[in-house]
């Protein structure tokens, strides 16, 4: 009798395959599943049904079916459109501090002697273990218009005072910047461990053909950083507007004007601010979807272009 009038011992086979399979790493994964199960796709998933109704969030309110309203009404909120101009805004300024600085930095201090080269990384690192509501904290201070030290360094050299969190034209750059520079020493250890990691032998022999250090750093390093500086993109593109949430929580709650809010603290606004939480729900599947189509994206490319060294 032939395999295609046999289907009932075939598919017994393949379950009995499957039972024969040894249980103990579906129960050490089994924790790991548990807590992607509640803490991320659970949560998601309510988001998802809670951005069709209508909620105050309040225990004893009703929650009210609206449909696809609270998207229709999100994308012709002009605030919307605002943060996600801002959004791509600091995204744009962090790339050169979270991405091109930090590459810079690694390779310009990748040949000091240990002991110099781990102290300007460290230096670096520094504002890293700075807890992100002590450092809005002293920037505002640094940065206040009357007595701020910077101000004050400003109106030394015959110059007015720069209101850098209340302008509406400098207040988005003052959170990239500080942002940036809280993020700098993260990137700059990423970059430093990938450089660490690249065969000494191929540049020593680069050398021995004459190459420059320009050329050592645009023939052998920059490509085999290629898969580090990508992640570095990503980790921007995806995070980077959220990183910067503290900051303009703490400094500039939006404004002025709503000229240095974003996507992050606009849904935030909506959940919080409001009690609106159909619209924050909605905001959040919003951002979700378009950062994801974004990663994918990234990722694609990321397979493309990057150089690995075998």
């Amino acid at each position: 009798m032939s395999e295609t009038t046999m289907p009932f011992p075939r598919r017994a086979g393949l379950l009995s395959a499957i039972l024969r399979q040894p249980l103990a790493p579906w129960l050490y994964l089994a924790p790991a599943l548990v807590a992607l199960a509640v803490w991320i796709y659970g949560p998601l998933g309510y988001a998802l049904w809670l951005s069709f109704h209508e909620w105050n969030m309040l225990p004893f309110a009703p929650i009210r079916s609206v449909g696809t309203l609270n998207y229709e009404r999100l994308i012709d909120l002009p605030e919307m459109a605002q943060a996600l101009r801002n959004t791509l805004w600091y995204l744009l300024g962090l790339l050169p501090l979270t991405v091109a600085l930090p590459v810079a930095a690694a390779i310009l201090t990748q040949d000091l002697a240990p002991r110099w080269r781990n102290l300007y990384r460290g230096l670096i690192f520094v504002p890293l273990i700075i807890a992100p509501v002590a450092a809005a904290a002293v920037w505002r201070w640094l940065l206040d218009p009357g007595f701020g030290l910077v101000n004050m360094a400003i109106q030394a050299l015959g110059f007015y005072p720069v209101r850098f969190l209340q302008s509406p034209d400098l207040a988005i750059w003052t959170i990239v910047w500080i942002t940036g520079w809280k993020l700098i020493g993260f990137s700059t250890l990423i970059v430093s461990a990938s450089l660490a990691n690249i065969n000494p032998a191929l540049i020593e022999a680069a050398r021995l053909d004459g190459a420059t250090e320009w050329q050592v750093t645009r023939r052998i390093r920059l490509p085999l950083l290629s898969p580090v500086i990508f992640l570095l993109v990503l980790l921007t593109i995806l995070l980077g507007a959220q990183w910067s949430f503290t900051y303009i929580h703490v400094l500039t709650q939006g404004g002025p004007l709503g000229s240095s809010n974003n996507i992050y603290y606009l849904l935030w606004q909506f959940g919080f601010g409001s009690l609106a939480a159909g619209w924050a729900s909605a905001a959040g599947i919003l951002l979700f979807a378009g950062f994801g189509v974004v990663a994918a994206g990234l990722l694609w490319l990321m397979n493309r272009v990057t150089f690995h060294d075998n």
